[in-house]
């Protein structure tokens, strides 16, 4: 498990077309190996770097939910998120600014679902690792 984390969510979106049809995929990894993976799709008009924000979005919610369901709070866990995006990675670290009026929501949501955890890890990791794990 990379980093020590109680979660590790691998996420990456597209679209065919930019805008285009919008799709994603991630997968939800626990510390003891556990895994499950979720496919996406996010209709006609998404941006390649839109459906990267709502893959992780997406990815952040269904962690969330799977813990409430278990009675306890994402508070209580940390989760490394690894993804091919550097917008999305370096934005969410603060490295890089939000200039497109339609990044400013996907940002913030993915920033407060971000907040929710105790601890987390971001890094960009390279395109093949994205392919080995979720397979496009």
């Amino acid at each position: 498990m990379q980093g020590g984390c109680d979660y590790t969510i691998v996420f990456d979106g597209g679209s065919k077309g930019n805008p285009g049809r919008g799709y994603g995929s991630y997968e939800i990894r626990t510390r003891s190996g556990q895994s499950k993976q979720q496919r996406l799709e996010f209709g006609d008009r998404v941006t390649n770097n839109e459906a990267e924000y709502l893959t992780l979005i997406a990815a952040l919610e269904g962690l969330a939910a799977m813990i409430a369901r278990h009675g306890r709070e994402p508070a209580d866990f940390s989760v490394c998120i690894r993804g091919d995006s550097q917008l999305v990675i370096q934005q969410l670290l603060g490295r890089w600014k939000v200039k497109h009026p339609n990044m400013f929501p996907l940002h913030e949501r993915a920033g407060a679902l971000l907040k929710r955890f105790g601890r987390t890890d971001l890094a960009w990791h390279a395109r093949a690792n994205s392919v080995r794990t979720l397979g496009h």
